[in-house]
């Protein structure tokens, strides 16, 4: 009891609020809540990651949801790491991880948002997108001629991706979400809120560590250099597209436990709120589990 009072506290605290503006500088990046240290935290993954295992059963066996996790964040947040650790305990025949990366030939050909409509996970399964379509108003906010490779027909010059540009998208994006879960699609969206001192001391433990070196790439530290552009990047997109039906958590992700901990358990508390049942059987069908008893019964005293 004394868990789930801690969690639901937490799931208030880093819901962001829907059609207000944030400030990703009003949210601390090493908030620990009402957690009196890492074991306590680590008590409640572990007792998280136990009721999840269950859930997901019920989630397949119900058969009229899916759940879409998205996971946004700076180089270094623990994306990765979090994705490890939250989802240790569940069937991973139910589950799909799709990492998107730079756009390839194929996928340029279509929409922004075709090749994230052929990653959606069907009913009864659980999809994790590291990384997603949000990449479309993050990256290419920062980096706008990334959108005259698009050949997008209205679009020609870096002038024309402004503003209005970008308000279209995050429109596209809600009208996208809202069908989504108009049909049976439910959406958790995370942004791993990480500080620029804390991802200078994992770059550096990248680079001194030699088991961790593959994970340092000189383009992290070129990006890095955007710092600020990223955070009024993802400060204008979740404000725009936190909605009730696919809300934003503003996670703190300086402390890797505490992190780990709340994707957890707000995990938990959306797929709580589906109300999951295991199919009934009707009277026929009990029926015939009864006479297959009987003949599996029969069968062993021969």
């Amino acid at each position: 009891m004394i868990l789930n009072h801690i969690a639901m506290s937490i799931d208030r605290k880093l819901k962001a609020p829907i059609g207000k503006k944030i400030k990703l500088s009003e949210y601390k990046t090493n908030y620990t809540g009402q957690f009196k240290d890492k074991q306590d935290a680590t008590d409640l993954l572990q007792n998280s990651i136990m009721e999840m295992r269950e859930l997901q059963e019920k989630l397949y066996a119900d058969g009229r949801y899916s759940l879409l996790i998205i996971f946004q964040a700076m180089d270094a947040a623990g994306k990765d790491g979090t994705i490890k650790h939250v989802m240790s305990g569940i069937n991973p025949q139910g589950c799909d991880v799709v990492s998107f990366k730079q756009p390839s030939a194929q996928e340029l050909k279509h929409d922004y948002l075709w090749r994230n409509w052929c990653q959606m996970p069907e009913r009864g399964r659980i999809g994790i997108f590291n990384r997603s379509y949000y990449e479309e108003v993050l990256v290419t906010k920062v980096h706008p001629e990334i959108i005259l490779t698009q050949n997008l027909p209205h679009v020609h010059t870096l002038k024309e991706v402004n503003e209005a540009f970008f308000t279209e998208r995050y429109r596209q994006i809600n009208n996208m979400e809202k069908h989504w879960t108009d049909n049976g699609k439910v959406i958790i969206k995370f942004f791993l809120h990480l500080s620029k001192d804390e991802q200078k001391k994992r770059f550096l433990d990248r680079i001194d560590n030699p088991s961790k070196n593959w994970k340092f790439s000189a383009s992290d530290l070129k990006e890095r250099q955007h710092w600020d552009a990223y955070q009024e990047a993802f400060e204008k997109a979740i404000s725009a597209t936190s909605t009730t039906e696919a809300p934003w958590y503003i996670i703190p992700a300086d402390k890797k436990w505490f992190m780990r901990a709340s994707v957890s358990q707000i995990i938990v508390e959306t797929l709580k709120t589906l109300n999951l049942q295991y199919p009934k059987i009707s009277k026929e069908g009990k029926a015939q589990l009864l006479l297959a008893k009987a003949q599996l019964e029969n069968e062993s005293e021969k």
